[in-house]
């Protein structure tokens, strides 16, 4: 039988000329609403289900970082490219708006998602260290991102949040960071990077906003979330995107998504890095059939195999 699609969670962000001005003097900007409060709801309900393996379209993500009985219980829980395996994750970053919103601050013409973060740091949990996220992007030609976050949960200072740095953006490129995962300091590559750009003190900003808020931020802006000393979870959504015209880098292998690539092709298969948006309206075709349920990735979406949803 197939599965019934779900309700979604419509975007309805709108970026005006000052959110791009303070984009692109401080490398994010903090906006109060991304999705309905309601939407938000909806979607970090199927956190549970996504971490115990159950998955709708009965596809697994491309990463799945945290597994109950495999990992502790105070790490931050991590799935990359859930849209893959959920279609209420997809139809929030598949959404044009998204991709809009990330074109307008970039300055580009088009929109092609990258990967997706669902990300749960439960009460208590650790911190994530400081780091580029375009660091993280250098299979990709060029690996310049622009991120939306979106709080599932109303956010806190003392909740684990998701802080940045402010103008950190137009600080040298750096690398991957030692210890992504509860590092002991979660600002010990921040600490490197400020006295490398000879700053005395940087201003570090901590995005406290209603659930359904959020924030964009370039791809080489620091940032890092300390440990959530809250009573309560601290859920969010990541749609992580790059300029529609990117292409394989000819000479960098990322051990996870260089696997797309065809042997003698640079250019991107929108089946696993889809076009959400460009100027000319255009999009890759196969996302609005996804959404519906018409289409998946063995043809019409079916409940069938091992973590299918409503399988036992």
């Amino acid at each position: 039988m197939p599965a019934q699609a779900p309700t979604g969670a419509a975007v309805t962000v709108e970026i005006t000329d000052d959110h791009v001005k303070k984009f692109r003097e401080d490398g994010f900007v903090i906006v109060d609403r991304i999705i309905a409060p309601d939407a938000a709801d909806e979607v970090a309900a199927r956190y549970e289900s996504l971490f115990a393996g159950k998955f709708e379209t009965g596809l697994l993500p491309d990463e799945w970082n945290w597994k109950s009985g495999r990992d502790p219980a105070d790490r931050t829980r991590q799935i990359c490219n859930a849209w893959k395996s959920d279609r209420l994750i997809a139809s929030v970053v598949l959404d044009a708006a998204v991709g809009k919103a990330c074109a307008t601050l970039g300055g580009w013409d088009g929109t092609r998602l990258s990967q997706d973060n669902v990300l749960w740091k439960p009460a208590g949990a650790k911190a994530l260290g400081y780091h580029q996220d375009s660091s993280y992007e250098l299979w990709a030609d060029p690996p310049d991102w622009v991120s939306c976050w979106i709080a599932l949960d109303d956010t806190t200072a003392e909740g684990g949040t998701v802080e940045y740095v402010r103008g950190s953006h137009r600080w040298r490129r750096w690398g991957m960071i030692e210890q992504f995962h509860a590092p002991t300091n979660y600002r010990k590559e921040l600490a490197e990077a400020v006295a490398d750009a000879g700053v005395d003190e940087p201003e570090i900003v901590k995005v406290v906003v209603p659930r359904g808020g959020g924030v964009f931020h370039n791809g080489w802006t620091w940032h890092g979330s300390g440990v959530n000393h809250s009573d309560r979870p601290r859920r969010s959504l990541v749609a992580h995107c790059m300029q529609a015209g990117t292409r394989f880098h000819p000479s960098v292998t990322g051990p996870i998504y260089s696997r797309y690539k065809r042997f003698g092709d640079l250019t991107m298969d929108e089946s696993f890095f889809p076009v959400t948006w460009r100027e000319t309206g255009a999009r890759s075709a196969f996302i609005e059939p996804y959404l519906a349920g018409g289409t998946g990735w063995a043809g019409p979406l079916a409940d069938s195999g091992p973590g299918a949803a409503g399988a036992s």
